[in-house]
């Protein structure tokens, strides 16, 4: 029997603790019992995304979160600056368009990311209220400065609207520091649940732009969740069973601190490179995200090899989007993963490769992985 693993980015493994909590029986929602546990889980992800703003949560996917923030907080009468390096930003291009507004699209060549001295020279036009950005590009595994591009934004009028599905709860994210008005997220990447729950902080700066635009949504209009939240309540029918894992999943990454959980991230992350480096592999972007890495295949190897992966060794990882399809693997950092796991991972892609007929040294790249995680304590 081979015990299967999840590397993709999202869903990511989900601990036994969260899933032992959702399988308890249900109960009510609209109730004293479903607030309280719904105040503290909300209380505990301010702490991972390092925000005293509200934290709204929506029964939904994380695109739902993004969409909502675009829908409701960009202003009608100006441009929106929209980033596109990869398929989520082009994802916030399509709904910019959908909604009817004015959206000036950065194309970014796959591998980069948006530049904050490109922010600054739009703004200066006064002619935007808003830039949408991905913080980690799961496409391209490539992430952007986003604290430098948040005071860039701060010094304007302008809103900072961030994709930050990937990032929060792995890279570095300091959301009222940076300035960033709004960050969506999504449950099933480092926060350890199943899909089903998307997350949307909002500033008071956002929140005043909100209020000044007549949402044309019902569901995904803010202002009903923020009348709830102040309540500790949902505006429609809460997610019971996700949040209560919720409240599990966020007490064990706030229990460890979540400034470890970015410094594990990064060295899983930098293991992953250096024992893929070793094995004759490329990293692909230019920028790289410590939430998940993209790796080229070695000439000769394409899509077989993650099905090998998979079959032989019951480890799942992602393949390339778009061009990079067939010609890429990506590799989840998110959650809940080890290092146990990650040199598992790395011992498993060498053989694999020599399956595939490349000539790899067994071993070596389980040895410089070792070496970056020697001090993962």
């Amino acid at each position: 029997m081979i015990k299967s693993r999840l590397f993709t980015p999202g869903p990511t493994d989900v601990p036994p603790e969260v899933l032992n909590e959702m399988a308890k029986p249900m109960f009510h929602h609209r109730t004293p019992r479903f607030r309280e546990m719904f105040a503290a889980a909300t209380a505990g992800l301010k702490q991972i995304l390092r925000t005293d703003n509200d934290v709204l949560t929506l029964a939904a996917s994380g695109t739902a979160g993004m969409e909502a923030a675009i829908a409701c907080a960009v202003p009608r009468d100006k441009k929106v600056l929209v980033a596109n390096g990869g398929k989520f930003g082009e994802r916030w291009v399509k709904i910019a368009k959908r909604y009817g507004l004015d959206v000036d699209e950065v194309a970014l060549e796959w591998g980069t990311a948006l530049q904050p001295e490109t922010v600054k020279e739009k703004l200066d036009t006064g002619a935007y209220g808003a830039v949408v950005t991905v913080h980690s590009e799961t496409s391209t595994a490539t992430a952007c400065d986003l604290e430098a591009i948040g005071k860039v934004v701060a010094k304007t009028d302008a809103l900072l609207i961030a994709d930050c599905i990937t990032s929060a709860g792995t890279l570095p994210l300091e959301t009222d520091k940076w300035g960033v008005d709004i960050v969506g997220g999504g449950s099933q990447k480092a926060l350890m649940l199943p899909p089903g729950l998307a997350f949307v902080a909002v500033s008071d700066k956002a929140w005043k732009q909100i209020d000044a635009i007549d949402a044309p949504g019902f569901y995904l209009d803010l202002k009903a969740y923020r009348k709830s939240i102040a309540k500790d309540d949902t505006p429609y029918t809460g997610a019971v069973s996700l949040v209560r894992g919720m409240k599990i999943a966020v007490d064990m990454i706030n229990a460890i601190g979540i400034e470890t959980v970015w410094k594990r991230t990064a060295m899983l992350a930098k293991a992953t490179r250096a024992a893929a480096t070793a094995m004759g592999m490329q990293v692909f972007s230019q920028q790289p995200s410590d939430s998940v890495t993209g790796l080229l295949y070695p000439a000769g190897v394409d899509d077989g090899f993650r099905k090998e992966l998979q079959t032989k060794y019951g480890a799942s990882i992602a393949g390339g989007q778009a061009d990079l399809k067939g010609k890429l693997c990506r590799i989840s950092h998110m959650g809940y993963v080890d290092p146990m796991d990650t040199i598992g991972l790395m011992a498993a892609m060498e053989y694999t490769l020599a399956d595939c007929g490349v000539d790899v040294t067994i071993g070596a790249g389980v040895a410089e992985a070792v070496k970056v995680l020697r001090d993962w304590a």
